[in-house]
């Protein structure tokens, strides 16, 4: 009866400590939720319906909205193309070059966006290294749309080549084994076996591709200008209008929080739904 009581006594109190424990760092985690929250809230707060609304229309919204949304889905279809031979590439990990390519991959997701604009301008540019060979058969890339989409793919690929990397490397490699067995070739393993079993992360990938490449400013400003109707991105539009037009600054503002949080949104339910239905790991 005395031990029971003692037990009893010590889980109340391990429950105590753990409520006030779990209290505790709830406080402490508050003050970067609020800086965090605060400045978002205050957009919309600062924005009434009826200035968004009459800011949506202007041209220059228009325009922006709609290059913005063009440049960044041709930056993920690209990067859909050419990134995904990429990321299978990365997931075999049996070359000698792997620690590398996954450097150079990762590379422009450190690098500051001018570095991004300024070496792209050096390679692309009229003087630049590839600049000549271009100009040459009569294509001229910066200061263009090309230029904005060029500018989008550097900056926004690497998420979507790391998301698919990881998808493709997390597939069974008895399942790819068994399909060669039965007959299949490579590019069919690949296609009837590899992609169905990553098609989230691939997912997840390009839409964290497309939201990077919607929000992209300092390879874009550089490479492609601030040309109104012609390169003039939402990012671009809102520099300009927090000069001379805070309203439009803020609708584009606020169009971007929405955008970037429900793509947050979309790629957390996904992982959080392939999470929930792989199968737990079964005892060693």
């Amino acid at each position: 009866m005395l031990e029971k009581s003692n037990a009893k006594r010590k889980s109340t109190s391990s429950g105590w400590l753990s409520q006030r424990f779990n209290g505790t760092w709830k406080l402490l985690a508050l003050p970067l939720l609020l800086f965090i929250v605060i400045p978002l809230l205050a957009l919309f707060l600062r924005t009434s319906f009826t200035d968004f609304f009459a800011t949506l229309n202007q041209a220059q919204v228009v325009q922006a909205v709609s290059l913005s949304f063009f440049s960044s889905i041709s930056a993920t279809l690209i990067t859909l193309i050419f990134g995904t031979p990429v990321a299978y590439l990365l997931a075999q990990r049996r070359f000698r070059l792997h620690q590398i390519v996954d450097t150079i991959i990762d590379l422009p997701t450190v690098l500051p966006p001018s570095v991004a604009g300024v070496a792209l301008l050096m390679a692309f540019g009229r003087k630049g290294l590839m600049g000549p060979m271009l100009a040459a058969i009569g294509i001229n890339l910066p200061f263009t749309f090309a230029a904005v989409v060029l500018a989008q793919t550097f900056v926004a690929a690497p998420f979507y080549v790391k998301a698919a990397a990881i998808g493709f490397s997390g597939i069974d490699l008895e399942l790819k084994q068994a399909a060669a067995l039965d007959g299949a070739n490579r590019w069919q393993v690949f296609r009837y076996v590899t992609l169905p079993l990553s098609w989230m992360a691939l997912l997840s990938g390009s839409v964290m591709t497309w939201a990077r490449a919607l929000g992209e400013f300092g390879a874009t400003i550089l490479f492609a200008g601030n040309f109104q109707g012609k390169t003039q991105t939402m990012p671009l539009a809102i520099y300009v209008g927090f000069e001379t037009d805070l309203n439009v600054a803020l609708t584009l503002s606020i169009i971007l929080v929405c955008f970037s949080f429900l793509t947050l949104m979309v790629v957390k339910h996904f992982l959080h739904h392939r999470l929930d239905t792989d199968p737990a790991p079964g005892p060693l």
